[in-house]
């Protein structure tokens, strides 16, 4: 590039430039509202409060801790921990070290636990009680030393013996109130790794940056016209794309973080009653279990709560029945390669007087992009030119810009494949209608959305498949009007074997962890090609896979 007149003498330097990271969100609010709320957990008179001065101090205290365990720029430090205050911690003080958190998935079996520590090198493990049986097991298979740090929730009333780990509180003792952390020398270093399940069953770590984390973090903000101290309750989980970055995101706006150990309607509802919630995420099945919960329960609730909702599109009964209770519902859409929703179903003023079945329509549309990213685009794979905005011509969603992984970790291939054309290639196929917004029509990816958690269908069958009895196996996604979309399996048996449901059931118990279960199985010849290939759209046509999707 030329020099020209505007860049003599004006360089970059440190009074004019710093990189972008979540983690000054921290230092300000404990700066500017020390005294405000910062953490809830708990409810009454025995709740635990921390305010964004004593956050800060304990994330201090965390990031001292490991540092003076050695741990620094690019080494991992993974989580396993439901949504508690160590949880919120863990997304600072970690990353104050310069080091990557890895937030795993609560539900996972030991299996993937170990592969998870494995693949990502970790090197701490801080984890909660409450996993104490699946995390033994699961170290079993790491053959190196690991440092394991435990929370002791009060929270939790469960039985599980310690796994005589060194004590979380007892760990942030040692650290130093006062450690001087500082910011990345470069946006560019990681912050996160997230598992997401790929087209196999082995999962791909996704790779986050602080640029990345900041711009999706402050476009959550913008998205939502998100008001100066909002009352967060955390239904979603933080292993969840870092919780779609919000961790970060109620820092910036110096809010509160209500912990909730376990989505259930009723402590949903006392939360929201009690701090006056003004903001949740979660997948349809949380929205659905609000919706459904006795009249009696919801009594109370007189301020106007907001809710996003992602992954299958709201169906007209879960708008009217937000309507209903008062709840304000923001459909959004993304992955875990672009840091949870990049596209919001952005609403237009006139859609307020449309009947409820249209506003579903309108709003049940995947819609545009987050206000910091670049663009989201449906391209031609092929060709890689955008399809017409007519409703009908279907491509696939692509991605670029700030709110987009770095890549897969020691997946080399992958990354270069994902980012072909100078597009992410999502898999997911959709239309554009002539007003900009697109709607997804199916799933190149073999990947089922359940509950707001991705299945990969070639996992469970390669479960299927070990199986003597089994000589060919598929799995689909078959709507469910509670998890919005759950595992049908459909099992050819080899002749003259005896196989019953409850056989394949057990069977798949060895290799699966539960919410990966089919939940129905199809016995039958499976359709094929001329040349033995599987023909897995006919399997979704019977079970009507895409009403998941496109309703």
């Amino acid at each position: 590039m030329t020099p020209n007149l505007f860049d003599t003498g004006l360089e970059r330097n440190a009074a004019n430039y710093a990189p972008l990271s979540p983690l000054p969100f921290l230092e300000r609010a404990a700066t500017v509202f020390p005294s405000l709320a910062a953490v809830v957990h708990g409810r009454g008179a025995n709740a635990l409060r921390l305010t964004w001065g004593e956050l800060y101090v304990r994330c201090r205290r965390l990031a001292s801790a490991l540092a003076q365990r050695g741990i620094g720029r690019g080494d991992t430090v993974a989580v396993m921990l439901p949504n508690t205050p160590a949880m919120v911690e863990a997304h600072f003080g970690i990353p104050m070290t310069g080091a990557v958190l890895n937030a795993m998935n609560t539900r996972l079996d030991a299996a993937s636990i170990g592969f998870q520590l494995n693949h990502g090198e970790a090197k701490v493990l801080i984890t909660d009680r409450e996993f104490a049986p699946t995390i033994k097991s699961a170290l079993s298979t790491v053959h190196r030393e690991l440092l394991i740090i435990e929370v002791d929730d009060p929270a939790y009333e469960g039985a599980e013996e310690p796994i005589g780990a060194l004590d979380y509180e007892a760990f942030l003792a040692q650290g130093h109130a006062d450690h001087a952390w500082n910011a990345p020398a470069d946006e560019w270093d990681a912050i996160a790794l997230n598992y997401t399940s790929g087209t196999t069953g082995n999962p791909k770590g996704v790779v986050y940056s602080h640029r990345g984390a900041y711009t999706n973090a402050v476009s959550n903000v913008l998205v939502w016209a998100m008001p100066h101290h909002p009352v967060y309750l955390w239904t979603l989980p933080m292993f969840h794309c870092n919780g779609w970055c919000f961790p970060w995101t109620i820092a910036a706006m110096a809010g509160t973080h209500v912990c909730l150990r376990k989505v259930d309607a009723q402590a949903i509802f006392d939360a929201i009653r009690e701090y006056k919630v003004t903001h949740y995420c979660g997948a349809p099945i949380v929205h659905s279990l609000l919706i459904s919960a006795p009249d009696a329960m919801k009594e109370g609730i007189t301020h106007k709560v907001h809710a996003m909702v992602a992954a299958a599109a709201p169906p007209a009964s879960m708008i009217e029945g937000m309507d209903r209770m008062g709840f304000d519902l923001t459909h959004v859409y993304g992955l875990t390669e672009v840091y949870g929703p990049a596209t919001v179903c952005a609403k237009q003023p006139e859609w307020a007087e449309l009947d409820v079945g249209e506003r579903a329509m309108r709003n049940g549309r995947q819609g545009v992009r987050y206000t910091l990213e670049e663009a989201v685009a449906v391209l031609d794979p092929d060709s890689m030119q955008p399809v017409p905005a007519d409703g009908e011509t279907i491509g696939e969603i692509m991605f670029r810009g700030n709110i987009m992984m770095k890549g897969y970790l020691k997946n080399e291939a992958a990354t270069t494949e994902a980012f072909r054309g100078g597009w992410f290639h999502t898999g997911d196929l959709a239309v554009v209608h002539p007003d900009g917004y697109l709607r997804i029509k199916d799933r190149s990816k073999d990947i089922i959305i359940s509950g707001g958690e991705n299945i990969s269908s070639i996992e469970v069958e390669d479960a299927l498949y070990r199986h003597p009895a089994v000589v060919a196996a598929a799995v689909v996604a078959q709507p469910d009007p509670r998890w919005g979309e759950v595992p049908c399996a459909f099992v050819e048996r080899k002749d003259g074997a005896v196989l019953t449901e409850a056989d394949v059931l057990n069977h798949c118990r060895q290799y699966l962890a539960r919410f990966k279960m089919p939940k129905r199985i199809v016995f039958g010849a499976l359709p094929k090609t001329s040349t033995g290939k599987i023909q897995k759209f006919l399997l979704r046509q019977q079970v009507k896979s895409a009403a998941a999707i496109d309703t």
